[in-house]
């Protein structure tokens, strides 16, 4: 049974013609007999009794004409569903973040997307760069959106904005006064590091690599799983941190922070998709949004 016999069929049985239904469709009336012969052949009950010239639904064909017809209206209403997905009237968006992006980056972007798109329901899940990596591998999430190195071959990175990392001490701290610092001042400082996975340490490893500090003779003092965590140790006292900019700016301004003397080299922030799978129209709305108009974060 087909749609398009189902069409036939109620199209001959609202006019009781064949020929009438058969011009309506746009078919030749054999066309028309054969679609409605092959139901009643296919399911072994008469549809419609020949009488003279004309002809009328049998019970069966009463009976089956209700159901055609609910049938066919739910397949129209898929279409419709379908279309709306295609126009972003409804549908569901799954991004996972990192905690940097999500808290100071990301949420202007949903927020714009928002008012263009308010029948896409879109959720957001926080964890750190490792955490978004396997959401957007096995399948989690459509999207995910990254400060940290992500080295996966199944997944393809884009660079959607920069950010600055800052390093940061209370003001009372030896650094604040500081005008430079060198690798022995790094070993020996306390450090308040973000927790092993997270793009914000990934990120700042790296870049003391680099200046030839080794990473392994760093006094982490303590590990915390949030930047607020990290920012509220160092507010108290507790050694130096490595945070965005954007993490920092407010503890700046107040007072509770101060910024010291070594220079960080900027860092991405990056949008994962999984190569072997198409983004939907939602995600593809959310791209297009994001990198069709970078801007610093």
């Amino acid at each position: 049974m087909t749609l398009e016999q189902l069409r036939i069929f109620i199209a001959v049985a609202e006019r009781q013609h064949v020929t009438r239904a058969a011009e309506a469709l746009n078919l030749t009336q054999s066309a028309a007999s054969a679609a409605v012969a092959a139901l009643e052949a296919r399911h072994g009950s008469k549809l419609f009794n020949r009488v003279g010239r004309g002809i009328e639904l049998t019970e069966a064909g009463h009976i089956f004409l209700d159901e055609a017809r609910a049938v066919l209206a739910r397949a129209e209403m898929a279409e419709l569903r379908l279309a709306e997905l295609a126009g972003l009237k409804r549908g569901r968006l799954l991004i996972q973040a990192s905690q940097t992006i999500a808290s100071y980056w990301l949420p202007r972007h949903l927020v714009e997307y928002r008012r263009s798109y308010p029948g896409i329901e879109i959720r957001l899940s926080v964890g750190n760069t490792a955490d978004a990596a396997e959401a957007v591998s096995t399948g989690a999430a459509e999207l995910g959106f990254v400060e940290g190195l992500v080295e996966r071959p199944q997944l393809k990175v884009t660079e959607v904005a920069r950010d600055q990392l800052i390093v940061v001490v209370a003001p009372d701290h030896p650094w604040a006064s500081r005008r430079t610092l060198g690798a022995d001042d790094l070993i020996k400082a306390e450090w308040v590091l973000r927790e092993p996975g997270s793009g914000t340490r990934s990120v700042f490893e790296d870049a003391l690599a680099k200046m030839g500090v080794p990473v392994a003779d760093l006094n982490v003092a303590l590990e915390l799983p949030t930047n607020e965590a990290v920012r509220a140790a160092v507010e108290a006292g507790m050694g130096a941190t490595a945070l965005s900019a954007s993490a920092a700016v407010s503890s700046l301004e107040a007072g509770l922070l101060s910024k010291a003397a070594l220079a960080l080299p900027a860092r991405s922030f990056n949008l994962i998709q999984q190569i072997e799978r198409e983004p939907g129209h939602a995600a593809r709305a959310l791209i297009d949004s994001i990198v069709g108009k970078r801007r610093p974060a």
